[in-house]
């Protein structure tokens, strides 16, 4: 205890000299020697188990964290807690197996520091855990704390398990089969359309586990493995965020059909593409100032090899927009929408519109969308929900707003990437 208390009174410091240099203080690089990020902790497992300490972690011997799990609601194993950090832009987490009491003293939003030393990073159990910690080698130095949550698909889920395990996700997906009146309890598959199926998991004795499971929502939890299977598990029943109904079939629109080439161009009229119009895989949808797009690393792909790329600098009298040419039958309840700048653009604003009358009018839903990011800030995507009750048949469109040529500070208006739209069914 005595060494650890030494090391947070220099993470403390170190942590008052961050603020006055207005920079991001990261607990994990704060003492040379002493503290390794929790990605470095992951890192040093190689499929044994494997003694933490100095000489495993070059002199390190302390990690830290802020803890993402609530060990209140029981849907972890008793005594396991997740906590999570973020490195050198790397969100990783890691599950600490303690004791019941030590575990239930920490609340979400806890940052921790931990004392590895005699410690085993071992999967025995599954997850990857640290484990042989005594309450003593857990310090909490605050409490309150802000928690990363990073949107995610169940194909970039699956595909990447190992740098989402034991953090905090949120993924949109209907579950399937379609549940009636079916409570959260056991397992349940989720489906985010793109064929990528997902264990949902709930014990029986956590505390949400007789509510009402909706069809569809953004699910917000923590990724799990028990034994060898890819699990998520959510805290409570608030993660279950914006319900709906289910996704109608063929979406999400992925603009993966047909090939980039088709539409290449911006403004198009000719007889493969009248009036920017082309047949996608869910159907005929016109392309205003858009095009296909498949540049990696730059177009905001989230599934497959193709997105959408929205045209730059327009005015108001140059409309810019992905609009569906058909109507979805059954109404609607909720859209998703993948965005970001394209490349390091500048940033951009967007709506969603809909129309009931067959695209004779238009009407705004839900909030502007102003926050697109270039990849230099984000090689991530950001995922948009609308929520909304339309009972009758619709269509959607994704309008980008003619703010005229960029000119920073004052105007934002560089090219815009669009990827997986998906349209959710009233329930």
């Amino acid at each position: 205890m005595k060494k650890i208390f030494y090391s947070i009174l220099l993470l403390m410091g170190a942590l008052n000299i961050s603020s006055c240099l207005k920079e991001n203080y990261n607990t994990s690089e704060g003492v040379p020697n002493s503290f390794a990020s929790i990605y470095v902790v992951r890192d040093a497992y190689k499929n044994a188990d494997v003694k933490l300490g100095p000489e495993t972690l070059a002199g390190a011997y302390l990690t830290s964290g802020i803890v993402v799990s609530d060990a209140s609601t029981h849907n972890l194993p008793t005594g396991y807690v997740a906590i999570q950090d973020k490195w050198r832009g790397l969100v990783r987490g890691i599950i600490l197996a303690l004791d019941e009491n030590t575990a239930s003293s920490l609340s979400v939003g806890d940052s921790v520091v931990v004392d590895l030393t005699g410690t085993v990073l071992s999967r025995s159990t599954g997850p990857l855990a640290i484990t042989g910690l005594n309450s003593s080698d857990v310090t909490k130095i605050s409490s309150g704390l802000p928690v990363e949550n990073r949107p995610v698909s169940a194909s970039q889920l699956i595909k990447n398990f190992n740098n989402y395990e034991s953090t905090l996700v949120n993924l949109t997906a209907d579950v399937t089969p379609f549940p009636v009146n079916e409570v959260f309890s056991g397992n349940k598959t989720i489906d985010d359309g793109t064929s990528n199926l997902l264990n949902l998991f709930t014990e029986a004795n956590a505390s949400f586990a007789n509510e009402k499971i909706a069809p569809s929502a953004t699910f917000v939890g923590i990724p799990y493995m028990a034994g060898e299977t890819q699990q998520l598990r959510l805290r409570k029943v608030g993660d279950m965020v914006n319900p709906s109904g289910p996704i109608y079939a063929g979406f999400p629109e992925d603009f993966e059909f047909p090939a980039q080439s088709v539409k290449g161009s911006y403004n198009m009229n000719t007889t493969a593409v009248p009036n920017n119009s082309i047949d996608l895989r869910t159907g005929n949808w016109r392309l205003e100032q858009c095009i296909l797009a498949n540049t990696s690393g730059r177009d905001r792909i989230v599934s497959g090899t193709q997105a959408i790329r929205f045209q730059q600098n327009l005015t108001a009298a140059t409309p810019c927009y992905l609009q569906m040419n058909y109507d979805l039958p059954n109404g609607a309840t909720k859209v998703t929408v993948w965005y970001g700048c394209y490349y390091t653009d500048a940033s951009s604003s967007f709506i969603l519109e809909y129309s009931t009358n067959q695209g004779a009018t238009w009407q705004q839903v839900g909030q502007k969308i102003t926050d697109p990011q270039p990849t230099n800030v984000s090689s991530a995507p950001k995922q948009a929900t609308f929520l909304m009750d339309i009972k009758v048949p619709v269509r959607f469109r994704i309008f980008k707003l003619g703010l005229g040529p960029t000119s920073i500070p004052t105007v934002y208006n560089g090219r815009l990437g669009i990827d997986d739209v998906a349209v959710y069914q009233g329930y």
